[in-house]
């Protein structure tokens, strides 16, 4: 990112500069989920998940991480949120708290440990209005129609099927909803997302970057997406790659 921001405009100039990739071949889908098998690979790394924590809840709210993301992020109370990879529910507990006892928060992840955990913490710290969810890589099992705001904070990086992901969170979100992403700018195997490749995965799916601001204190950029399109069927996808 050279500037302070990224507006909706700028977004065709962005994708000149990837190259989309023909259609793979189904030769090797038996390591992939059954749900994705009908959507492309992505075509770049992904990255392992090594933790379920970005850094401690301390020095996160010493750099105010958290109340700068939900403000730029316009949440307020009585808002429904969902807080996809949310780990330990270092974002969980805080959105809980900003949208209030009207609002509502859902947590997914993909591991059952963690779920298990977050769903200790949400008790043992009596959130009445978050709700703990067990999602799928290629799935986060979200209602239809649901939620003002769907957060994915330093883990975009880490989902392995992209495209199935976008294609079943789209329809999650209300009509005036937005998708809010935070990560790094650096390439996907090393726990990033190139902000090109992002709006380029996105936009596949009917996707529209808003905007895009570096957030140093969060530990990268913050990317705001509004949905301006239906999703596409499956087969019809071409992946994104950066040209090198």
């Amino acid at each position: 990112m050279k500037g302070p921001m990224l507006a909706a405009g700028t977004l065709p100039a962005c994708l000149l500069l990837l190259a989309g990739c023909g259609p793979l071949s189904p030769d090797s889908n038996g390591d992939r989920p059954a749900g994705a098998r009908a959507f492309p690979r992505a075509d770049r790394p992904v990255a392992p998940i090594v933790s379920t924590r970005w850094s401690s809840e301390e020095a996160r709210d010493r750099v105010n991480e958290a109340e700068d993301i939900m403000d730029r992020a316009g949440i307020r109370p009585g808002m429904t949120v969902a807080d996809i990879g949310a780990g330990e529910g270092y974002y969980t507990v805080r959105l809980a708290k900003r949208v209030g006892s009207n609002g509502r928060v859902l947590a997914e992840d993909i591991m059952p440990e963690v779920i298990e955990a977050l769903s200790r913490r949400i008790t043992r710290e009596d959130w009445r209005n978050v709700s703990v969810r067990l999602g799928a890589p290629e799935d986060p099992k979200l209602p239809e129609n649901s939620f003002d705001r769907i957060l994915m904070v330093h883990m975009y990086h880490e989902i392995a099927e992209p495209y199935a992901f976008l294609w079943h969170v789209s329809p999650a979100l209300k009509p005036d909803g937005e998708l809010i992403v935070v990560d790094a700018d650096r390439p996907t195997d090393q726990h990033g997302t190139p902000p090109r490749l992002l709006a380029c995965e996105l936009a596949a799916m009917g996707f529209r970057l808003e905007e895009l601001i570096p957030k140093p204190t969060a530990g990268g950029y913050f990317a705001r997406f509004k949905r301006i399109a239906a999703r596409p069927e499956p087969a019809s996808i071409v992946p994104c790659a950066l040209r090198s």
